[in-house]
């Protein structure tokens, strides 16, 4: 017995030979996952995304048009209805992105046989030094007039980047995945389930950003010591339906009941967030806190200007 326990302590095979050891070098990693057309747009854009980036906001067009009754959209509909398309989405949902193509549609259309209506989803990211983007376009759209429309430099397009086998236009996105969100598993945990819209941060947001008027050091006692007792919090994802909200951050949280508390012990947003997210619903174990969507247009100015009390850094 002491024997076979020694053994087992050295973690020898008992024989006389010891486990053969293994240089960190030789161990194999997993490999970084590359662009696939077939996940969720969030997931998908991952791999497009340079890792400089620190937000990133996804709008999937063809679910909206999908919770919106309207999935056979294209721009070969008539314009009744992909202006009802655009003002149903707008009043109702939340949407990062009004369609990046949008401002030149008539042109696309009339010269070049396409426009915003063909885009299967968009991702924007910002970045220290700017703002970069991709587009997916559908799988059945003629592309010769996509492939003139970046020649020519049509609006937005100028400069773009085409990649007519995954049917991408991109600006400033990368082709290395080692070199992209995809490679930080962190990230990539956060989304990957259909959402008709999903803002993911690169880290927790400064008490100064998440309230614009606002210094730690003016707080009071008490919620000064409910933000020191909050863990450490990483990258987080949101997603959005037409009427729910999703916010993940991280497996296993002790603080998801605290987080979802603070909305209501610290200053108020610009929108009030309580606007734009209602009725919070914790859940420690998969990390998340769920809301009612009040008004959309609130909703997403919050997220876009970093407003979220519930991601706020602890002091």
């Amino acid at each position: 017995m002491g024997a076979l326990l020694g053994c087992a302590l050295l973690l020898t095979s008992c024989s006389g030979e010891e486990e053969p050891f293994v240089p960190p070098s030789l161990i194999e990693e997993a490999p970084v996952p590359a662009y696939d057309p077939a996940l969720e747009p969030a997931a998908a854009a991952m791999a497009l995304v340079p890792s400089e980036a620190t937000v990133l906001a996804v709008t999937d067009y063809d679910e909206l048009r999908l919770r919106l009754a309207q999935s056979e959209l294209t721009s070969e509909s008539s314009a009744a209805a992909r202006d009802r398309f655009w003002r149903n989405a707008a009043r109702r949902t939340v949407m990062f992105s009004d369609g990046l193509l949008r401002g030149v549609d008539e042109r696309l259309l009339d010269d070049y046989g396409f426009t915003q209506d063909d885009v299967i989803w968009e991702a924007r990211w910002g970045t220290p030094s700017g703002e970069g983007w991709v587009l997916r376009l559908r799988d059945d759209l003629d592309l010769d007039g996509v492939a003139r429309a970046i020649r020519d430099g049509v609006g937005p397009l100028d400069g773009a980047d085409f990649d007519a086998g995954r049917r991408l236009i991109s600006l400033d996105a990368t082709d290395e995945p080692t070199d992209s969100w995809a490679a930080d598993p962190a990230r990539t945990a956060l989304v990957g389930r259909p959402a008709t819209s999903t803002y993911v941060d690169s880290a927790c947001i400064p008490y100064d950003v998440a309230f614009a008027d606002g210094d730690a050091s003016d707080l009071a006692p008490a919620p000064a010591e409910e933000m020191g007792a909050l863990d450490e919090l990483g990258p987080f994802a949101v997603s959005y339906g037409v009427d729910l909200v999703t916010v993940h951050l991280g497996q296993v949280r002790n603080d998801v009941f605290d987080r979802a508390r603070l909305p209501d012990i610290l200053p108020r947003t610009d929108p009030e967030f309580a606007v734009g997210y209602v009725e919070p619903v914790a859940d420690p174990s998969g990390g998340r806190i769920g809301y009612t969507i009040g008004d959309p247009a609130a909703a997403e100015s919050l997220a876009r200007q970093r407003h979220l009390p519930f991601a706020v850094c602890s002091l």
